[in-house]
């Protein structure tokens, strides 16, 4: 890539499921910069299919948090070879995948303040996690802390009302529980859990950087009307779990200057200001600029559709989180498990992994696909919560093309 012109700007990370990406966007908010790291084909060494490891139980779904770190680095090291003008980012941001959790071991606090600027950051941070593989967004396992939960609470409706959704698996709060129970000595060696979104802000900080209100919504754990922990569920969940969250922050809030690690290594300004990271959802919301009236839908390794509320309406279907832009509202949002992987295996198996071939054999098929119906969940369902695919009078491939899709649609 060519030189750049000095070039004022801001960054915006994203650590997804499948890739970590950036942007540099401009006072015009021009995006003159992008660059990228998929996991699958950039770190084949870590064995990730989708950006995560499906275990043996079909349930279990994990990420390895050095994989994180070490993309970060590559695409650092990129923007640096490109000749990125490091010295122009006035701030950075970003977003992560939600419900993911990372444990940071006893002393990572002292490793992140003190980095060298002679080293990666994974040569420096791979001794800092107490569990190396964390559960994401995508992990089915844990039914049973689940209903823990809710019964320490009151029941579903109740959980739904404080925290604005019921118990879901792949929520942060049932996640550590798990932990807890399963792997007390990892969860005892423990000194802070991020998501995350707040993880990813901790490697530009150099410290621990504070979990926001609107990505904390996705944890079971956050009071979504009075912005602080539940003390009922975090009792219930594991101990001394509030010292290891930290409090939470508005979504907006500016955490810190950047790290002198960037500011030595790569030619950062010491002034560089570090902007709490969200969840992704949220931060589609925010960089839609959606406002009430507005439905957005999102169609990614999730199928999302989202929309901003002025009150919170909490039903035991859906969730409802704290809005990042407006720390006073909220947002309404439906997320379906099954979503692009989903409609790459399909493709891959009918129309030998051509989207064109995919996009023409779905252009030939008559909308209502002749009466043929399909479900295809190949995890575990969050709603409904069913796994298995169900093809109703199918005859040949092509009926999949349409069936994969108009069940999504069904579905939102």
């Amino acid at each position: 890539m060519a030189e750049h012109a000095p070039r004022r700007c801001c960054l915006g990370w994203d650590f997804s499921t499948q890739q970590v990406k950036v942007v540099a966007v401009d006072a015009e908010l021009n995006v003159f910069y992008e660059e990228s790291v998929h996991f699958d084909r950039d770190l084949p060494e870590f064995g990730t299919q989708g950006g995560v490891h499906v275990h043996k139980d079909g349930l279990t779904v994990t990420s390895p948090v050095l994989m994180w770190v070490q993309a970060l680095d590559i695409i650092l090291e990129k923007m640096k070879a490109s000749g990125f003008d490091f010295s122009q980012v006035l701030a950075l941001s970003g977003a992560g995948q939600q419900h993911g959790s990372i444990y940071w071991k006893a002393g990572a606090q002292q490793a992140l303040t003190s980095l060298s600027p002679d080293l990666r950051l994974h040569q420096q941070l791979q001794d800092c996690f107490s569990i190396s593989d964390c559960p994401v967004w995508m992990d089915s396992s844990t039914t049973a802390q689940c209903r823990q939960l809710e019964a320490a609470v009151g029941g579903a409706q109740a959980l739904s009302c404080l925290t604005g959704s019921r118990a879901y698996e792949r929520f942060t709060g049932n996640q550590i529980a798990k932990i807890y129970q399963q792997n007390p000595e990892a969860y005892s060696h423990t000194e802070r859990i991020s998501l995350v979104s707040s993880f990813a802000a901790s490697l530009f900080l150099g410290s621990y950087s504070p979990i926001d209100y609107s990505d904390g919504s996705g944890m079971n754990l956050l009071q979504i009307q009075d912005k602080v922990w539940s003390q009922t569920c975090l009792g219930a969940c594991a101990p001394h779990l509030e010292e290891k969250l930290g409090p939470p922050v508005p979504s907006c809030s500016v955490v810190g200057a950047i790290s002198s690690y960037y500011v030595q290594r790569y030619g950062f300004p010491p002034g560089c200001k570090v902007v709490a990271f969200t969840g992704d959802n949220p931060a589609s919301l925010a960089g839609m600029r959606l406002e009430e009236g507005d439905i957005a839908v999102s169609l990614g390794t999730s199928d999302t559709l989202f929309l901003w509320l002025q009150e919170p309406m909490p039903a035991l279907e859906g969730h409802i989180f704290c809005n990042p832009v407006d720390s006073q509202h909220y947002m309404a949002l439906l997320c379906f498990k099954n979503g692009s992987l989903m409609r790459e295996k399909i493709r891959d198996e009918s129309v030998s992994r051509s989207w064109s071939d995919f996009s023409k054999a779905l252009q030939s098929t008559e909308m209502g696909n002749g009466g043929n119906l399909g479900f295809y969940f190949d995890v575990m369902e969050i709603t409904p919560e069913i796994i298995g695919r169900h093809r109703f009078n199918t005859e040949n491939h092509k009926v999949h093309v349409l069936l994969v899709l108009e069940l999504h649609w069904l579905h939102l």
